[in-house]
């Protein structure tokens, strides 16, 4: 199920969506000032922000700039009644990936929400570490976390095969230098990028142990 955090300061159409969205399969956590989206962007992993501009203590222009500022490379959509050029050039700019004026069509939100959503499906949720195997990218709390190929090959090995041990052997195959020491290295790097929990089973492998 995609998560979707929704800002929006109109108790009214904030209510109308939040139901709309759940209703349609989204789990949807709704803001009403732009401050308060921003913390529950810090606390919680989202797969898609849909946030109004015109919204109290933050913009949505603003918030998004400081969203994308941090890394966070969740998917945006805009919705807004600013129909003008120069705010949906803005928008983008922000980092925003689609912008809807106000008023819109309900179907057509659904089509742009869905069309932004549907490649979730194949991507990996690790606790709050999600892994696109598309592209190889890795993500924490909505921030990008850049392994590096081959802590990002380890991590692939180890994510598609949670609970079960890897063979040394294996690992070693994605290294530069296949030695012990340097596997070690690399496994080390991976527990402390991404805080888990890699277990070493001597004389086998490694294992990424289950939530």
């Amino acid at each position: 199920m995609a998560r979707i955090l929704l800002l929006e300061d109109d108790p009214v159409l904030g209510e109308s969506l939040q139901d709309l969205l759940t209703r349609n399969g989204f789990e949807t956590a709704w803001v009403t000032d732009g401050e308060a989206a921003a913390d529950a962007a810090f606390e919680t992993p989202f797969d898609l922000y849909l946030f109004d501009i015109n919204v109290p203590l933050l913009s949505g222009f603003d918030l998004l700039s400081a969203l994308r500022d941090a890394e966070d490379r969740t998917p945006a959509i805009f919705i807004s009644a600013l129909r003008d050029i120069d705010s949906m050039t803005k928008g983008f700019a922000a980092g925003a990936e689609d912008y809807l004026k106000k008023p819109f069509d309900i179907d057509e939100l659904l089509l742009r929400i869905k069309a932004r959503t549907h490649q979730l499906e194949r991507q990996l949720r690790y606790g709050e570490i999600i892994f696109n195997p598309a592209d190889g990218r890795v993500s924490k709390h909505n921030r990008s976390v850049d392994l590096g190929e081959i802590r990002t090959a380890i991590f692939r090995l180890l994510i598609t095969n949670v609970g079960q041990t890897i063979d040394k052997s294996e690992l070693l195959e994605l290294l530069e230098q296949p030695t012990d020491q340097a596997l070690r290295f690399h496994i080390s790097r991976l527990k402390q990028q991404l805080g888990i929990d890699i277990t070493n089973v001597r004389g086998v492998g490694y294992r990424l142990e289950s939530l």
